[in-house]
């Protein structure tokens, strides 16, 4: 399995030879990095960054000062050493689409790739909204109670709400994996990928592209 970070253009549609019109979302893969490369109990760590991050601290720039900026996204695939072993052209500062992960190999029409990504944030949400709850009756003077949770008691035993319970809270900005999307297009002369359906997150938020 690939990994690559990606960019959200934005949607749009088009249309395959048999006329269908197919929703797709535009994603930028260009300049994946190879930032670091370090080990842990036998395992090794690769880690790819995407992009330049405009104002960084300094132990960013420390930590980053062989690559020369510091990457404004960043992911770490883990591999086992003997897994390392097969990839003997990753170097560290290796730019991913001339090293060993050659994109344009990868990415090819037809194929399948999962997406992950942070969904929006839609700040506080009732239940009716969070977790598409019915609500409560809209008539006989309830008023007050057409969009309520409804009764969380629990009686004398246990005497608590159970945790883990559907209730009003914030809603969004959690990770979320869209499987199985198929490239329907890639644009090599601007590193741009379209991926049949919808994908986490707004336009230009960050997203982990895994090829199987």
């Amino acid at each position: 399995m690939k990994i690559f970070l990606g960019k959200k253009i934005g949607m749009t549609q088009i249309y395959d030879s048999s006329g269908i019109c197919i929703p797709v979302t535009l994603i930028n893969v260009s300049d994946n990095y190879i930032s670091r490369i370090f080990s842990n109990n036998g395992l090794i760590h690769i880690e790819i960054g995407k992009d330049r991050k405009k104002n960084p601290n300094k132990a960013e720039i420390g930590m980053y000062s062989e690559l020369g900026f510091v990457p404004r996204f960043r992911n770490i695939v883990t591999l086992k050493e003997h897994e390392f072993d097969s990839f003997n052209n990753i170097t560290s500062l290796s730019k991913i689409s001339i090293g060993a992960f050659n994109i344009e190999d990868i990415f090819t029409p037809n194929m399948c790739v999962d997406v992950v990504g942070i969904t929006k944030g839609k700040g506080f949400a009732g239940v009716v909204k969070r977790y598409n709850m019915k609500g409560g009756p809209r008539t006989h003077g309830q008023s007050d109670r057409e969009r309520a949770v409804g009764a969380i008691g629990c009686r004398t035993i246990p005497g608590r709400v159970f945790k883990g319970k559907r209730l009003p809270g914030h809603m969004g900005v959690v990770k979320k994996t869209i499987k199985n999307l198929k490239i329907v297009e890639y644009n090599k002369e601007d590193q741009v990928i379209f991926v049949t359906g919808a994908v986490p997150g707004a336009r230009n938020s960050y997203l982990v592209i895994k090829s199987k």
